[in-house]
């Protein structure tokens, strides 16, 4: 039981906090609301809890030897995101009369973890803090990826709840496009400790 609640606490402390996911996440709740989120929302749920799987069962064995591999995630991780964030300063929305940006997929959503700079962070510190060798590695991998996936979709929900909310409040093109163009240099911004030498 104490395990369960490290690892969810660990969890929720990490997913509930602004980061490249939410902070998209939150962005497509004002540009497209709930339903037309709802597919980015599950890719984000799904696609984590997967990658935590796959490097709890043997991705970090493959960085420990090929370390570069590490490296060149990261930089098309940050490439992406910067990426992304033209995108989001760069979106439109209903009120300009017609949407010329579509929210992402699922896949789309999913495929993001693998290049997301936070959620490696989070997937190797959840596998290097909560598992010991001295027990078998499968069971406390999968253990971590099932908590996951139960405390993500409350944190996801929140910060898609958090977009459609402060689009009542956005009331005219300008004033989404500023908050836009906020969203995607918050975004920047969470890629600056990435970067920042450890």
């Amino acid at each position: 039981m104490e395990f369960i609640i490290a690892v969810a606490l660990f969890a929720f402390s990490s997913g509930i906090t602004p980061g490249p996911n939410n902070i998209m996440l939150m962005t497509s709740g004002v540009n497209f609301g709930v339903q037309r989120s709802l597919p980015h929302l599950c890719g984000i749920c799904l696609g984590f809890p997967v990658m935590v799987l796959a490097i709890g069962l043997g991705l970090t064995t493959l960085f420990n030897q090929y370390p570069i591999l590490h490296t060149i995630i990261k930089y098309v991780g940050i490439g992406y995101l910067l990426y992304l964030a033209w995108l989001i300063a760069n979106s439109s929305s209903k009120m300009e009369g017609v949407a010329k940006a579509n929210p992402l997929t699922f896949i789309q959503a999913a495929a993001f973890q693998w290049v997301n700079p936070k959620g490696w962070i989070m997937a190797i510190g959840a596998v290097a803090t909560f598992t010991s060798i001295e027990q078998p590695l499968v069971p406390q991998v999968v253990s971590i990826a099932s908590i996951f996936l139960a405390v993500a979709l409350p944190c996801a929900l929140v910060w898609l709840g958090f977009g459609v909310a402060l689009k009542r409040l956005l009331k005219n093109q300008r004033q989404q496009r500023v908050f836009n163009i906020s969203m995607a240099l918050l975004l920047v911004a969470s890629i600056i400790p990435m970067i920042a030498p450890q």
